[in-house]
């Protein structure tokens, strides 16, 4: 086993998440960013109003326009399940990882991916809601794989997306459940495989509910665990407060590092810190790979541009904030000075003595919170990638084979120890993500011109010019959501 993960680290680092996937990544961005006149900075403020905002005023009962049906989720629910799926352990030990790995200058790298990803996955939301369609009992179903067959007319390449999309939901529950393993066993002794039982038991009585159950059980766990997490690392960060400019101080320094030059191109300390900050960015935010689109495209929500307008709070809110108090957590508590500790897990375990057991058992709840949510999410996402193939007669398996899987990495990491069997999962996950990113942002780049014209759209509506709205790539549909929103007003 040792000898499969050496040969599969290897494509890993040098072919996936080498340099021609990190150019895409972040070319991608630059060019939609340039195409879109940089609209994650000129509407971030609207993105916030629109999004966080709008969620505000539907509690206070304020009335919007949406698609009637028991079968759709409401805008904030499907932002709730893509936030589970992008918030999780790529929050916590993914970003620790990185630091480890790559050095503090992996941080900036997150950074930079975060602020080009936010364009990116606006694209894709938006382009997802564009092309999303009912199936035979009502219900919208979307994702990148429905964009790349219709906009691109490649319906082999969505068929790879969506073997990709299934294998990526098979590899991100095995990260999630392997964290959720790991922590129980080393705060609570609770042995692997009585854990991943536990686990895929709970995800079992989630998933068979649909997306509905999964919208509502993920509206309530998101803001929770952000809420929650947010004030434990402010706590630890505060208690450090001294040491946060030295903080910022090692991952801007050690982001543009000079030592280790190879062949005069790029230095080896930017090539690890540029490596794993883009691929734990994407890990974390899923900015490109295009799988939070499949749960956004069950939105009730009739607008794509407005949909896609979490996605850029999404993006914010998961790295900006999460990673970024995540990042200072680790920096200022000292991972690299003095805790001894090798690997992410271990590092985060040992901050336990900074403020006493409360933040080690604390620890304990809010890590597996967040990892179970995003398994919920990406049982979603491989779910509508098979159906994508196969038809809806096809959930109830993959469900039921996904549950399997996650008793199967409970086993695997007893089997081949926790170091390996951890490592092993992760790296699956790395390479999946990267198979699934390359036909989603090929798709991007080709539609940038459609996506301009329908953020164009609805911008000139909003500012009262008497155009056809640009609701849905098929006619049929879009005649019927632009009867449902006949004399609403943009605000």
């Amino acid at each position: 086993m040792k000898v499969v993960y050496d040969v599969l680290n290897w494509i890993d680092g040098n072919i996936l998440w080498g340099i021609p996937m990190l150019v895409l990544i972040i070319a991608c961005g630059v060019f939609l960013s340039i195409r879109t006149k940089f609209f994650q900075v000129r509407q971030f403020g609207y993105a916030l109003r629109k999004t966080m905002g709008r969620s505000i005023s539907l509690m206070r009962g304020k009335t919007v326009a949406a698609v009637a049906g028991a079968e759709a989720i409401s805008p904030f629910e499907a932002f709730c399940t893509a936030v589970s799926g992008t918030v999780g352990t790529g929050n916590i030990v993914g970003v620790t990882t990185a630091i480890l790995s790559g050095g503090p200058g992996a941080v900036f790298w997150m950074w930079v991916s975060a602020f080009f990803g936010m364009v990116t996955k606006y694209a894709e939301i938006t382009l997802g809601m564009f092309f999303r369609k009912k199936d035979e009992k009502g219900e919208f179903i979307g994702g990148p794989m429905y964009y790349i067959e219709k906009g691109l007319g490649k319906k082999w390449l969505a068929i790879i997306f969506a073997v990709f999309t299934m294998l990526a939901a098979i590899g991100m529950s095995s990260v999630q459940a392997d964290t959720i393993q790991a922590t129980w066993s080393e705060t609570f002794k609770i042995p692997t495989w009585v854990t991943a039982i536990i686990v895929a038991v709970f995800t079992a009585l989630v998933v068979i509910g649909g997306i509905q159950r999964i919208g509502k059980v993920t509206s309530y766990i998101v803001p929770f665990m952000a809420i929650f997490f947010i004030i434990m690392a402010l706590i630890v960060i505060i208690c450090n407060a001294a040491a946060i400019p030295a903080a910022f101080g090692s991952i801007f320094a050690s982001a543009f590092t000079k030592k280790s030059l190879l062949g005069g191109f790029m230095g080896y300390g930017i090539m690890m810190a540029m490596r794993y900050g883009f691929a734990r960015g994407v890990f974390s935010n899923e900015a490109g790979l295009g799988s939070s689109t499949i749960a956004h495209s069950s939105s009730s929500e009739i607008e794509p541009v407005r949909q896609g307008l979490w996605g850029i709070f999404e993006v914010f809110l998961d790295t900006f904030v999460i990673c970024t108090l995540t990042a200072l957590f680790v920096l200022t508590s000292g991972v690299n000075t003095g805790t001894g500790a090798t690997t992410a897990l271990g590092a985060f375990t040992n901050f336990g003595g900074i403020i006493g057991n409360i933040f080690k058992y604390s620890y304990s709840i809010i890590l597996p919170l967040f990892a179970y949510s995003t398994i919920l999410a990406w049982a979603v996402y491989g779910e509508k990638a098979c159906q994508y193939i196969f038809g809806k007669k096809s959930n109830l398996p993959f469900n039921i084979i996904y549950c399997l899987m996650i008793i199967g990495i409970g086993f695997l990491t007893t089997f081949a120890g926790d170091n390996l069997g951890s490592d092993f999962v992760w790296l699956i996950s790395d390479m999946t993500n990267a198979l699934m990113a390359i036909p989603n942002l090929i798709a991007l780049i080709a539609l940038s011109g459609l996506l301009i014209k329908i953020t164009k759209n609805y911008f000139d509506r909003k500012k009262g010019v008497a155009v056809v709205p640009m609701l849905s790539a098929y006619e049929d549909q879009n005649n019927e959501l632009a009867e449902r929103i006949k004399g609403y007003v943009i605000d």
